[in-house]
């Protein structure tokens, strides 16, 4: 599965100060409150782990990285293990890096047929409370929230996202997607940074010499 688009899905952070509720919310809540905020969110980075477990393949991978978010429609997401790939998209194009096999995939962003709407999201072009069905998953984690959520127009890279938040600041902390394999790639984030003015050149990518470009 491509992993640019199971990273692209849930890059807010859920802010609402206070105490955490005592009472489980119910999805629709939780899914309204992470769309509410996430209105709010004018860039964001953090380093990040992705696990993946792959269906009769005993052992999880384990990857990290770095990750950038900017409204409107710019992402820059930097492995440092395994393939080293880089995902960069500019507003208008997206560019899936590979260095390994030596090729750039661009696709254009304003084709919204054949995008996600998980990356729609979060370009904020998407909603979560119209885009998606919410539930909640059969346990809550310690300390977070998390909320399941289906596409409502099926999707050829993920079947669910589940989305977690911290229970009292609402920051998100991780998400895990899972695909029409059952590959299950889980993500967490460390060092959030939100609303810090993110700049712009962050977001330019050209392609190396040399590697070969496919649209």
């Amino acid at each position: 599965m491509r992993p640019l688009i199971v990273l692209f899905v849930f890059m807010g952070a859920v802010a609402a100060a206070g105490q955490a509720p005592s009472t489980t919310p119910s999805a629709a809540d939780l899914a309204a409150k992470m769309q509410a905020h996430y209105g709010a969110v004018r860039d964001f980075s953090a380093n990040f782990t992705l696990q993946q477990t792959i269906l009769l393949r005993p052992k999880a991978s384990l990857d990290r990285g770095q990750v950038e978010i900017k409204k409107p429609g710019r992402m820059r997401w930097i492995y440092s293990t395994g393939g080293k790939q880089q995902f960069i998209a500019d507003g208008t194009n997206l560019y899936s890096y590979f260095p390994e096999d030596k090729y750039v995939a661009i696709t254009s962003l304003e084709r919204s047929d054949d995008t996600s709407t998980a990356l729609l999201f979060l370009t904020g072009r998407a909603d979560l409370t119209k885009d998606f069905l919410p539930s909640l998953p059969a346990q809550q984690p310690a300390d977070e929230w998390a909320v399941v959520l289906a596409p409502r127009r099926p999707q050829a890279d993920y079947k669910t996202l589940t989305l977690q938040a911290d229970r009292t600041t609402w920051q998100i902390h991780g998400f895990i997607v899972v695909d029409d394999q059952d590959t299950t790639s889980s993500y967490r984030f460390t060092n959030i940074k939100e609303n810090q003015g993110v700049p712009d050149r962050d977001f330019e990518f050209t392609p190396p010499k040399g590697v070969e470009i496919r649209r």
